[in-house]
């Protein structure tokens, strides 16, 4: 275990803001297989939507509560013993007070000496103006990453989690139509609003675009990307094929279902081909 118990707090040097439903815990998963990366155990640190997005605040310690049964899991399908650091640490970040600017610096503490470290938290993509201005003024030398799905792919992608986890399962063309209509959906994938918002904050040097479909044509290409951008050695990653999270295929969308997102997303994709060039949105599905 990449592990120093005696790590001192501090901020992380990269993160991956969005979007939700875009791949970016497949990316979380290939950096922490970097062997100059630093990940936390737990997916999405959750503190600047947790300061900033009021809503969010109601599920966080649910989210917490989850990922450290994860974890927990992990090291008993392994018939291992969770390690004494762990349990502090865990112990720790799940105590009151917690999402203060002192506790997000300890959850990258136990990174060793030289390594970088990284926050993978879709969320944060959704953060108002003043959200960012503070990101800005708090992390004034991290990077961030920011991938671009097809809006309508992405929104869909959405659903099927929603309606997975609440249980439920549409039967008629008009219950789908209901279901697409939810604000959620167009919320998470609300580009034209949130891309300018960060444009006005950071440049190319410091925030990074990358096309969804990226991930499934050139896996690696996209890394180096990443790489790239970061200032990261070349790695060579296992599983640069493996799907993270995969809808569930047994929900169909209707195609009356589906054109209504369309309809509904449209100014989206004019957004992304003017700010961002055809050949961009021809690559985000």
């Amino acid at each position: 275990m990449n592990w120093d118990p005696e790590g001192k707090p501090r901020k992380p040097d990269f993160l991956g803001i969005g979007a939700q439903k875009a791949g970016t815990t497949w990316l979380s998963q290939m950096l922490g297989q970097h062997p100059d990366i630093w990940t936390p155990p737990f997916k999405e640190v959750q503190f600047f939507n947790h300061r900033f997005v009021e809503e969010h605040r109601k599920w966080l310690p649910w989210h917490f509560r989850r990922g450290r049964q994860n974890i927990e899991k992990r090291w008993t399908a392994r018939g291992e013993e969770v390690p004494a650091d762990m349990v502090r640490y865990l112990d720790r970040i799940a105590r009151e007070p917690m999402f203060t600017n002192h506790w997000y610096k300890l959850v990258f503490a136990p990174a060793p000496a030289g390594m970088k470290t990284i926050d993978v938290t879709p969320e944060y993509s959704t953060l108002p103006a003043e959200g960012i201005d503070f990101v800005a003024k708090f992390l004034p030398h991290a990077k961030f990453v920011y991938i671009i799905r097809h809006p309508v792919d992405r929104a869909i992608s959405q659903l099927k989690m929603n309606l997975t986890r609440a249980r439920r399962k549409p039967r008629t063309v008009e219950d789908w139509l209901t279901e697409v209509e939810d604000p959620v959906l167009m919320d998470r994938g609300d580009y034209l609003n949130y891309v300018p918002r960060w444009n006005a904050h950071f440049g190319p040097d410091r925030l990074l675009y990358l096309p969804f479909g990226m991930i499934a044509r050139d896996p690696s290409g996209f890394l180096r990307r990443v790489e790239s951008f970061l200032d990261l050695r070349p790695h060579d990653y296992r599983d640069l094929g493996k799907k993270v999270f995969a809808s569930d295929n047994t929900l169909v969308v209707p195609d009356k279902a589906r054109a209504r997102l369309r309809e509904k997303l449209e100014p989206q994709f004019a957004f992304i081909e003017q700010t961002f060039g055809p050949e961009f949105a021809r690559q985000f599905r």
